[in-house]
């Protein structure tokens, strides 16, 4: 009697774990730096409009449930990660693995996301910078440090277009998978205000756990 009570409550236990696993996949995109003081419908002088909504909706068709919003005003991109963070714990507590949560940023959105991928200090948790480093990054944002499963994306004619290894390589916390797209579009900048998909296929990839991008 004792014993088939007790196989009852381990079965329950079971059951009731199993209920509680939750395999939904979110991801956070984080904008670029234009949106956060200009309308949404308003154009860059050089590289148009900001295709915000546009750019949710693609994301959305990898199946993950998408988490953003239209900052105002010149934000601080530390404090700003900080407020991501807490939303990711909230995630976690509901029973989301860290694995299904991707934090993507573009332009000054990647550097919020290197902040979060610096103080959530997660190695399960997958990040997307998108044209988001310089090299002189390491000598004037030696605070950052990535963590987790880390996919840049950059184009060769911006800027912004190049390699990443040198931060990889300084960071302490552990990186599982760490990759890099290099994008030919000679759109410069301007690539990440469109959902092109150059750099949506790939992001898409990553945040459903394909790290070889195949």
């Amino acid at each position: 009697m004792k014993v088939n009570l007790i196989i009852g409550i381990l079965f329950c236990s079971m059951l009731y774990a199993c209920e509680k696993k939750n395999d939904d996949r979110f991801i956070f995109f984080i904008h670029n730096r234009f949106l956060e003081t200009h309308d949404v419908n308003e154009s860059h002088p050089e590289f148009g409009r900001t295709e915000y909504k546009e750019i949710i909706t693609e994301l959305e068709k990898g199946g993950s449930k998408v988490i953003s919003e239209i900052r105002n005003g010149n934000v601080n991109a530390r404090e700003y990660a900080i407020r991501i963070i807490n939303q990711i714990e909230g995630l976690l507590k509901k029973g989301i693995e860290p694995k299904n949560i991707t934090v993507v940023g573009t332009s000054k959105g990647g550097y919020i996301a290197q902040y979060v991928s610096t103080l959530a200090n997660n190695p399960d948790l997958n990040f997307v910078f998108v044209a988001s480093f310089t090299k002189d990054d390491i000598l004037n944002i030696p605070e950052i440090n990535y963590c987790g499963n880390i996919l840049t994306i950059y184009e060769k004619s911006d800027p912004f277009g190049v390699s990443a290894i040198d931060r990889k390589t300084s960071s302490t916390c552990k990186i599982d998978h760490f990759k890099e797209v290099e994008l030919h579009t000679g759109m410069e900048h301007g690539f990440l205000f469109k959902p092109l998909k150059e750099w949506i296929e790939p992001t898409i990839k990553w945040a459903n756990g394909n790290y070889e991008l195949e």
